[in-house]
Protein backbone atom coordinates (compact mmCIF):
# COMPACT_ATOMS: atom_id res chain seq x y z
CA UNK A 1 0.00 0.00 0.00
CA UNK A 2 1.19 3.50 -0.75
CA UNK A 3 0.54 4.66 2.81
CA UNK A 4 2.56 1.85 4.42
CA UNK A 5 5.46 2.91 6.64
CA UNK A 6 8.32 1.22 8.37
CA UNK A 7 7.28 -0.42 11.63
CA UNK A 8 9.07 0.50 14.85
CA UNK A 9 11.45 -2.00 16.40
CA UNK A 10 9.73 -4.93 18.11
CA UNK A 11 11.77 -4.44 21.27
CA UNK A 12 10.34 -0.97 21.90
CA UNK A 13 7.24 0.07 23.79
CA UNK A 14 5.02 2.04 21.44
CA UNK A 15 3.53 4.15 24.22
CA UNK A 16 3.87 4.31 27.99
CA UNK A 17 1.71 6.28 30.41
CA UNK A 18 3.11 6.56 33.92
CA UNK A 19 1.07 7.65 36.93
CA UNK A 20 -1.43 9.85 35.10
CA UNK A 21 -3.65 11.98 37.31
CA UNK A 22 -6.32 14.18 35.76
CA UNK A 23 -9.04 15.96 37.67
CA UNK A 24 -11.72 18.53 36.87
CA UNK A 25 -12.59 20.32 40.07
CA UNK A 26 -13.57 17.59 42.50
CA UNK A 27 -13.96 14.93 39.79
CA UNK A 28 -11.01 12.53 39.45
CA UNK A 29 -11.05 11.51 35.78
CA UNK A 30 -7.74 9.58 35.90
CA UNK A 31 -6.19 8.27 39.09
CA UNK A 32 -2.62 6.93 38.87
CA UNK A 33 -3.11 5.33 35.46
CA UNK A 34 -0.29 3.13 34.19
CA UNK A 35 -0.56 1.79 30.62
CA UNK A 36 1.95 0.27 28.19
CA UNK A 37 1.10 -0.26 24.52
CA UNK A 38 3.19 -2.83 22.68
CA UNK A 39 4.25 -2.59 19.01
CA UNK A 40 1.59 -3.90 16.64
CA UNK A 41 -0.94 -4.41 19.43
CA UNK A 42 -4.68 -3.75 19.40
CA UNK A 43 -5.38 -2.67 22.96
CA UNK A 44 -9.01 -2.13 23.99
CA UNK A 45 -9.98 0.09 26.90
CA UNK A 46 -13.41 -0.59 28.35
CA UNK A 47 -15.39 0.54 31.36
CA UNK A 48 -18.68 2.14 32.42
CA UNK A 49 -19.66 5.62 31.28
CA UNK A 50 -17.51 8.18 33.08
CA UNK A 51 -14.76 5.67 33.83
CA UNK A 52 -12.07 7.86 32.21
CA UNK A 53 -11.63 6.13 28.85
CA UNK A 54 -11.97 9.17 26.60
CA UNK A 55 -10.12 11.30 29.17
CA UNK A 56 -7.20 8.91 28.75
CA UNK A 57 -7.26 9.22 24.94
CA UNK A 58 -7.51 13.00 25.25
CA UNK A 59 -4.47 13.00 27.53
CA UNK A 60 -2.48 10.90 25.07
CA UNK A 61 -3.38 13.09 22.09
CA UNK A 62 -2.81 16.34 23.99
CA UNK A 63 -6.36 17.66 24.29
CA UNK A 64 -6.08 17.31 28.07
CA UNK A 65 -3.00 17.93 30.20
CA UNK A 66 -2.80 15.64 33.25
CA UNK A 67 -1.81 17.36 36.48
CA UNK A 68 0.68 14.58 37.25
CA UNK A 69 2.36 11.75 35.41
CA UNK A 70 4.27 11.33 32.17
CA UNK A 71 3.57 10.04 28.68
CA UNK A 72 6.26 8.50 26.49
CA UNK A 73 5.78 7.83 22.77
CA UNK A 74 8.45 5.69 21.10
CA UNK A 75 10.74 6.49 24.03
CA UNK A 76 10.23 10.26 23.83
CA UNK A 77 8.60 12.23 26.65
CA UNK A 78 5.60 13.98 25.05
CA UNK A 79 3.84 14.97 28.28
CA UNK A 80 4.08 18.70 27.59
CA UNK A 81 4.23 18.52 23.80
CA UNK A 82 1.64 20.48 21.82
CA UNK A 83 -1.14 18.54 20.13
CA UNK A 84 0.06 19.29 16.58
CA UNK A 85 3.58 18.21 17.50
CA UNK A 86 2.24 14.87 18.69
CA UNK A 87 0.46 14.49 15.36
CA UNK A 88 3.71 15.16 13.53
CA UNK A 89 5.35 12.36 15.55
CA UNK A 90 2.69 9.92 14.38
CA UNK A 91 -0.22 10.10 16.84
CA UNK A 92 -3.56 10.04 15.01
CA UNK A 93 -7.08 9.58 16.30
CA UNK A 94 -10.75 9.33 15.55
CA UNK A 95 -13.40 10.90 17.77
CA UNK A 96 -16.41 9.60 19.66
CA UNK A 97 -18.38 12.51 18.19
CA UNK A 98 -17.32 12.98 14.58
CA UNK A 99 -14.94 15.89 13.96
CA UNK A 100 -15.06 16.17 10.17
CA UNK A 101 -15.27 19.21 7.91
CA UNK A 102 -18.92 18.67 7.04
CA UNK A 103 -18.98 21.28 4.27
CA UNK A 104 -16.09 19.68 2.39
CA UNK A 105 -15.90 16.57 0.25
CA UNK A 106 -14.58 13.18 1.34
CA UNK A 107 -11.45 13.82 -0.72
CA UNK A 108 -10.85 17.21 0.90
CA UNK A 109 -11.32 15.77 4.39
CA UNK A 110 -8.74 13.07 3.69
CA UNK A 111 -6.35 15.61 2.17
CA UNK A 112 -6.63 17.64 5.38
CA UNK A 113 -4.91 14.74 7.11
CA UNK A 114 -1.89 15.41 4.90
CA UNK A 115 -1.70 19.11 5.79
CA UNK A 116 1.23 18.97 8.19
CA UNK A 117 3.22 16.96 5.64
CA UNK A 118 2.90 19.63 2.96
CA UNK A 119 6.21 21.50 2.95
CA UNK A 120 5.78 24.00 0.11
CA UNK A 121 4.98 27.57 1.12
CA UNK A 122 1.84 29.56 0.45
CA UNK A 123 3.33 31.30 -2.61
CA UNK A 124 4.36 28.10 -4.38
CA UNK A 125 1.07 26.49 -3.41
CA UNK A 126 -0.94 29.33 -4.91
CA UNK A 127 0.99 29.10 -8.18
CA UNK A 128 0.38 25.33 -8.30
CA UNK A 129 3.09 24.24 -10.69
CA UNK A 130 6.53 22.68 -10.43
CA UNK A 131 7.41 21.56 -6.87
CA UNK A 132 3.97 22.46 -5.47
CA UNK A 133 2.20 20.44 -8.16
CA UNK A 134 4.47 17.43 -7.62
CA UNK A 135 3.84 17.60 -3.88
CA UNK A 136 0.08 17.76 -4.41
CA UNK A 137 0.20 14.74 -6.72
CA UNK A 138 2.24 12.75 -4.19
CA UNK A 139 -0.21 13.50 -1.36
CA UNK A 140 -3.18 12.80 -3.60
CA UNK A 141 -1.68 9.39 -4.43
CA UNK A 142 -1.60 8.47 -0.73
CA UNK A 143 -5.19 9.62 -0.27
CA UNK A 144 -6.46 7.75 -3.33
CA UNK A 145 -4.86 4.59 -1.99
CA UNK A 146 -6.78 5.05 1.29
CA UNK A 147 -10.00 5.69 -0.63
CA UNK A 148 -9.55 2.37 -2.43
CA UNK A 149 -8.63 0.59 0.80
CA UNK A 150 -11.74 1.82 2.64
CA UNK A 151 -13.97 1.23 -0.40
CA UNK A 152 -15.29 4.78 -0.50
CA UNK A 153 -14.67 5.51 -4.19
CA UNK A 154 -18.36 6.29 -4.77
CA UNK A 155 -18.35 9.12 -2.20
CA UNK A 156 -14.98 10.62 -3.16
CA UNK A 157 -16.49 13.94 -4.25
CA UNK A 158 -19.59 13.98 -2.04
CA UNK A 159 -19.98 16.57 0.71
CA UNK A 160 -19.36 14.78 4.00
CA UNK A 161 -22.29 16.45 5.77
CA UNK A 162 -24.67 14.75 3.34
CA UNK A 163 -23.34 11.23 3.98
CA UNK A 164 -24.93 8.57 6.19
CA UNK A 165 -23.36 8.25 9.64
CA UNK A 166 -21.58 4.96 8.91
CA UNK A 167 -19.85 6.39 5.85
CA UNK A 168 -18.77 9.46 7.80
CA UNK A 169 -17.19 7.15 10.37
CA UNK A 170 -15.25 5.54 7.54
CA UNK A 171 -14.11 8.94 6.25
CA UNK A 172 -12.82 9.87 9.70
CA UNK A 173 -10.82 6.65 9.88
CA UNK A 174 -9.43 7.50 6.45
CA UNK A 175 -8.34 10.95 7.57
CA UNK A 176 -6.48 9.39 10.51
CA UNK A 177 -4.76 6.96 8.13
CA UNK A 178 -3.81 9.86 5.85
CA UNK A 179 -1.60 11.13 8.68
CA UNK A 180 0.52 7.96 8.33
CA UNK A 181 0.20 7.18 12.04
CA UNK A 182 2.61 5.28 14.24
CA UNK A 183 -0.15 4.92 16.86
CA UNK A 184 -3.87 5.03 16.15
CA UNK A 185 -6.37 6.11 18.81
CA UNK A 186 -9.92 4.93 18.06
CA UNK A 187 -12.62 6.45 20.25
CA UNK A 188 -15.72 4.26 19.90
CA UNK A 189 -15.23 3.49 16.18
CA UNK A 190 -18.43 1.37 16.06
CA UNK A 191 -20.74 3.76 17.94
CA UNK A 192 -24.05 4.43 16.16
CA UNK A 193 -23.47 1.81 13.45
CA UNK A 194 -25.75 -1.01 12.37
CA UNK A 195 -24.54 -4.63 12.29
CA UNK A 196 -23.35 -4.51 8.66
CA UNK A 197 -21.44 -1.26 9.19
CA UNK A 198 -19.79 -2.69 12.30
CA UNK A 199 -18.65 -5.74 10.35
CA UNK A 200 -17.11 -3.51 7.69
CA UNK A 201 -15.34 -1.31 10.25
CA UNK A 202 -14.04 -4.38 12.10
CA UNK A 203 -12.67 -5.73 8.83
CA UNK A 204 -10.88 -2.46 8.08
CA UNK A 205 -9.33 -2.37 11.56
CA UNK A 206 -8.09 -5.94 11.21
CA UNK A 207 -6.73 -5.20 7.72
CA UNK A 208 -4.87 -2.13 9.04
CA UNK A 209 -3.42 -4.27 11.80
CA UNK A 210 -2.38 -7.07 9.44
CA UNK A 211 -0.96 -4.87 6.67
CA UNK A 212 0.67 -2.10 8.71
CA UNK A 213 1.07 -3.48 12.23
CA UNK A 214 0.10 -0.09 13.64
CA UNK A 215 -0.48 -0.26 17.40
CA UNK A 216 -4.00 0.84 18.28
CA UNK A 217 -5.79 1.94 21.43
CA UNK A 218 -9.49 1.35 20.96
CA UNK A 219 -12.20 2.60 23.32
CA UNK A 220 -15.34 0.60 22.62
CA UNK A 221 -18.59 -0.30 24.42
CA UNK A 222 -19.55 -3.23 22.18
CA UNK A 223 -18.13 -6.24 24.03
CA UNK A 224 -18.53 -8.47 21.00
CA UNK A 225 -16.28 -6.14 19.02
CA UNK A 226 -13.75 -5.97 21.87
CA UNK A 227 -13.57 -9.76 22.20
CA UNK A 228 -13.18 -10.21 18.43
CA UNK A 229 -10.58 -7.50 17.77
CA UNK A 230 -8.50 -6.83 20.87
CA UNK A 231 -5.39 -8.74 21.82
CA UNK A 232 -5.39 -7.18 25.27
CA UNK A 233 -8.05 -5.41 27.31
CA UNK A 234 -7.68 -2.80 30.05
CA UNK A 235 -10.65 -1.91 32.24
CA UNK A 236 -11.17 1.50 33.85
CA UNK A 237 -13.63 2.24 36.64
CA UNK A 238 -14.00 5.66 38.28
CA UNK A 239 -10.66 6.76 36.80
CA UNK A 240 -8.72 3.72 38.03
CA UNK A 241 -7.34 0.74 36.14
CA UNK A 242 -8.92 -2.37 37.65
CA UNK A 243 -7.90 -5.07 35.14
CA UNK A 244 -5.36 -5.71 32.38
CA UNK A 245 -5.03 -8.92 30.40
CA UNK A 246 -6.24 -11.14 27.57
CA UNK A 247 -9.90 -10.64 26.59
CA UNK A 248 -11.17 -13.94 28.00
CA UNK A 249 -9.22 -13.45 31.21
CA UNK A 250 -10.57 -9.94 31.72
CA UNK A 251 -14.11 -11.02 30.87
CA UNK A 252 -14.08 -13.43 33.80
CA UNK A 253 -12.46 -11.03 36.28
CA UNK A 254 -14.88 -10.55 39.21
CA UNK A 255 -14.02 -6.84 39.51
CA UNK A 256 -14.84 -6.34 35.83
CA UNK A 257 -18.09 -8.26 36.13
CA UNK A 258 -19.15 -6.04 39.00
CA UNK A 259 -18.01 -2.76 37.43
CA UNK A 260 -18.91 -3.22 33.79
CA UNK A 261 -20.56 -6.42 32.68
CA UNK A 262 -23.00 -6.75 35.57
CA UNK A 263 -23.84 -9.80 37.63
CA UNK A 264 -26.60 -12.34 37.14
Amino acid sequence: MVFAREVMGENNIALRAEGLHLSFGGVQALNDIEVDVNPGEILAIIGPNGAGKTAFLNSISGFYRPQRGRIFFQGRDITRLATHKRAELGLARTFQNLALYTGLSTLDNLMSGRHFRMKKGVLLGSLFFGPALREEVAHRRVVEDIIDFLEIESIRYKVVGSLPYGQRKRVELGRALAMEPELLLLDEPMAGMNAEEKEDMARFILDIHELRRIPMIMVEHDMGVVMDLAQRVIVFDFGRKIADGAPEEVKQNPDVVRAYLGED
